[in-house]
């Protein structure tokens, strides 16, 4: 191949490919399908979990970690992939990130059941969460190169489509295929569009940075992070099986503890660490990226609603989902009112009506001491309200993190903010099942709110009812403190 020569895009330098080459509508739907492959297939455990724990005979708290741990790897790399995709090459990155799509969504799809299921069940989350770290970063810099003017903007809104949509609808869409033709199609099913798109990706000229700039990959601060994070997350799930106070928990804990220490001082020294700690001197910047990660953390409560319903009254996979349909419909109708509310508003207001609107959905969820029939139309109010208010936060949240941003710090602020939508979303669901399934199995513990809430109809569910009430809790607090970090750093005006 002929030498590129670069143009810049933003804070960043791109190559321009051979002739001008402009992006096309195969190659923009074949990224899509990657990131449809994380969003609205892999996503589905966040229904399907207790379908897919009975039928391979996990416990319950094993398929808990199988669900967040997506999310988490997908954090954890996001930030170094995109740094490394712009030496290695986008396409490139992006085309492996099919193939770990297709590998992990071929052994999640069949891990046997018996003594091998957690180990097949694991590498394969793993392998699709990483999967979305090398896809995401990757394919919006194809966007940015390739696409041009009311182009790009078109390119960005179905991409983003993709992902809000894919996250809306994976409840549902896992729900039905579970239903209807076994939950390990619908990993199948995921290794035919990774296939698709990795093919609809051929003859796409590579884009890479400029040849002059300068990376080097922070190896011990990535290896610091993955101890710290994996650290937290097998706290927050495995602690009650541990034991709250047992060495073994105490341990893992002091040690990531340490970890965490260890890599803000070596962050701080390190030029090229691959998280920027200089950004968070940015108030704005800081708010808004501490309510995505809090505000993405009350993902949680979709675990805790399908696992309710589902164990508590006896509704299948498909039934739970389509109870969700409102979410799915609402976060994608209302994802330009956003952006419409913060021409007018500024970021601020938005960003404040957003959480008040996912806090009123949370009350919602929560008068789990109701009949059924009740309790069923309240979640779909409850579930299209939260995407109502995700729709309003997400875009003047993003805006408000990046805007605030000088243009060379840009590149690095949005992958740290991408990153906390991940990492929230995963320790959320992590959090959120550990105390529905640490309650509904010691009710002994928390049965003296019988003598403030009365449970009516079904006793034998009180259990989990209960559980689900304080889980739902969880979130409130973590949706309330989104709300005063806004109110707090993101100026009025």
């Amino acid at each position: 191949m002929s030498s590129q020569t670069t143009s810049t895009v933003g804070n960043e330098n791109f190559p321009e490919p051979h002739e001008n080459f402009k992006g096309n509508d195969r190659i923009l739907f074949g990224m899509i399908f990657g990131v449809l492959a994380f969003w609205l297939f892999a996503q589905t455990t966040l229904n399907i979990a207790p379908v897919m724990a009975d039928d391979l005979g996990i416990e319950t708290s094993i398929m808990n970690i199988a669900v967040s741990i997506t999310a988490l790897f997908s954090g954890i790399f996001i930030v170094v992939i995109g740094n490394l995709a712009d030496r290695w090459g986008r396409v490139r990155t992006v085309k492996l990130g099919f193939v770990l799509s297709i590998i992990g969504s071929l052994l999640v799809g069949l891990t046997p059941s018996g003594p091998l299921a957690e180990t097949f069940l694991m590498a394969g989350r793993i392998s699709q969460g990483l999967s979305g770290a090398f896809i995401m970063p990757a394919s919006l810099a194809l966007v940015k190169a390739y696409w041009d003017g009311a182009e790009r903007q078109r390119a960005i809104s179905l991409w983003s489509m993709g992902s809000w949509g894919g996250s809306g609808f994976a409840a549902l869409f896992g729900g039905i295929m579970a239903a209807n033709v076994g939950w390990r199609w619908i990993f199948f099913a995921a290794v035919a569009i990774s296939i698709i798109g990795f093919l609809m990706m051929r003859g796409t000229p590579e884009s890479k940075a400029s040849s002059n700039s300068k990376y080097k990959f922070d190896i011990p601060g990535v290896l610091t992070f993955m101890v710290m994070m994996i650290g937290y997350q097998v706290v927050a799930t495995q602690g009650g099986n541990f034991g709250w106070t047992s060495p073994l928990t105490i341990g893992i804990l002091v040690v990531s503890i340490i970890a965490t220490i260890i890599f803000i001082q070596m962050g701080k020294k390190n030029p090229n660490s691959f998280i920027d700690f200089k950004l968070f001197r940015n108030m704005t910047y800081t708010g808004a990226t501490i309510s995505n990660f809090l505000l993405n953390a009350t993902a949680g409560i979709l675990i805790i609603a399908m696992t309710l319903i589902q164990l508590g009254g006896d509704l299948t996979a498909q039934q739970a989902g389509l109870l969700t349909l409102g979410y799915a419909i609402s976060i994608v109708a209302f994802i330009r009112v956003g952006e419409v509310l913060l021409r007018k508003f500024g970021p601020r207001k938005p960003m404040i009506w957003g959480v008040l609107i996912v806090i009123l959905s949370i009350f919602l969820l929560m008068p789990t001491h109701f009949y059924l029939d009740s309790y069923q139309w309240m979640v779909v109010v409850a579930f299209s309200l939260f995407g109502v208010g995700l729709a309003f936060y997400a875009t003047p949240s993003t805006d408000a993190a990046l805007v605030s941003l000088p243009e060379d710090q840009i590149g690095s602020g949005s992958g740290i903010y991408k990153m906390a939508s991940s990492l929230g979303a995963s320790f959320g669901v992590a959090i959120s099942a550990t105390v529905l399934t640490a309650f509904s199995a010691n009710p002994e513990s928390i049965q003296w709110i019988e003598g403030v809430i009365s449970y009516i109809g079904r006793q034998d569910n009180v259990a989990i009812r209960e559980a689900a009430f304080f889980a739902f809790g969880v979130n409130l607090i973590m949706a309330v403190a989104a709300l005063i970090s806004i109110m707090v750093t993101i100026p009025k005006k």
